[in-house]
C-alpha cells in the first residue's frame, strides 16, 4: 500500500518556524529595537544631567582648586566647628570610599584632626 503524502511545507513557513525556535530576531524586530534607541539617545541629548561635579578643574566658581583634597579640605576649612561626612559628601559630591581615603590622608598628613567621631576640623598647629 502506498503512503499517503501529506502538505509540503513552504519554505517561508521553515524559515519563520527555524527563526522563532532558534529566537533569531526580524527587520522589525531590530528597526523597533533600532527606533528605541534613536529615541533614548534624543533624551540623552536633551537631558542636562550633570552626574558628578568636575572639582580638578579651574574655572568660574573654582577658586583655583587642583585636587580632590584641596576641595574637601576647603570645605573643612569653612567650617570651624567641625563639619561631618555627610556634608562634605554633599559638598564635594564625592563618593563614600573616595571622601574616606582622602580624610584618612589628610588626617595622616597633620592637614585636619579628628574632634569627635566623623567630625573634622582643620589642624590649628
Amino acid at each position: 500500500m502506498p503512503r499517503k503524502r501529506g502538505k509540503s511545507v513552504s519554505f517561508d513557513a521553515m524559515v519563520k518556524f527555524f527563526m522563532h525556535t532558534y529566537n533569531i530576531p526580524t527587520r522589525q524586530d531590530i528597526e523597533r529595537i533600532n527606533t528605541r534607541l534613536e529615541r533614548i539617545e534624543r533624551m540623552l541629548a536633551n537631558a542636562d544631567v550633570k552626574t558628578r561635579r568636575n572639582i580638578g578643574t579651574r574655572g568660574p566658581g573654582r577658586q583655583g582648586l587642583n585636587t580632590a583634597s584641596d576641595a574637601v579640605l576647603e570645605v573643612i576649612r569653612r567650617h570651624k566647628d567641625g563639619v561631618g561626612l555627610g556634608d562634605i559628601q554633599t559638598q564635594t559630591g564625592f563618593g563614600e570610599k573616595k571622601l574616606r581615603n582622602i580624610i584618612f590622608r589628610l588626617n595622616k598628613n597633620g592637614k585636619i584632626q579628628r574632634k569627635s567621631r566623623g567630625i573634622y576640623i582643620e589642624n590649628q598647629s
